[in-house]
């Protein structure tokens, strides 16, 4: 999804996964997909390009704040997509990957165009949170709701099989649960119609791949 709805998942087509294995050497597909995020990212700038903006929101704003924190919490799922892209065992494991990577990807492409429709920084000066109502004590070890710690980085990069699969689903679905909390609380605070347009298609897009990261945990454990 991006400023202009969910065009990202329609136009930018992901590399397809057979239930053996993938049709190009694994080294290929993820050349291809590198492609696609950066095909994705472009398309939300331009996107957000198009949008008309009769009001701009001030640096400490709910709308700015969100955009900034929002692109963090969604970078860390694209490193997260990569990864099990990558290595994990279960083909809809790769392809719900592509889908999170190409889509979270395009959306940050619009909230950084936000911020530069509306003359800001993409970092600001108010911390991370500050924006969202309680939103700082939200936070736990100084990471976003949701967000993984270093350590739980780096066991899924170094993770092998089906461990890769099983780390992956483990993380992603508290990442979505997360990141679904700071769209709830953004809609509370903004009149934005763009912001509001956007928030609420990143809130179904998750809700919906939950519900597919919840069937695969349970295949995964098989």
């Amino acid at each position: 999804m991006n400023a202009t709805g969910t065009t990202d998942r329609e136009t930018a087509t992901a590399p397809e996964v057979d239930q053996g294995e993938a049709r190009l050497p694994r080294r290929f597909g993820v050349l291809a997909l590198a492609v696609i995020l950066v095909v994705g990212l472009l398309l939300g700038y331009a996107g957000g390009f198009l949008t008309p903006q009769l009001t701009r929101p001030g640096d400490s704003s709910p709308e700015a704040g969100f955009a900034r924190d929002m692109t963090t919490h969604h970078s860390q799922a694209v490193e997260m997509s990569l990864t099990a892209y990558r290595s994990a065992t279960l083909p809809g494991v790769r392809q719900i990957a592509v889908d999170i990577a190409t889509g979270q990807q395009g959306e940050i492409g619009a909230m950084q165009t936000w911020l530069r429709e509306w003359n800001l920084s993409p970092t600001g000066s108010e911390p991370p949170m500050s924006w969202m109502p309680d939103g700082r004590a939200s936070m736990r070890d100084g990471l976003m709701p949701g967000m993984a710690t270093s350590d739980q980085m780096k066991q899924l990069r170094e993770a092998q099989g089906i461990a890769v699969d099983q780390q992956f689903l483990s993380l992603m679905i508290d990442h979505h649960l997360g990141g679904i909390h700071m769209v709830d609380a953004v809609l509370k605070v903004t009149d934005d119609p763009e912001v509001v347009r956007v928030a609420s298609t990143m809130k179904a897009t998750q809700q919906n791949e939950l519900n597919s990261l919840l069937d695969l945990q349970r295949q995964a454990k098989g």
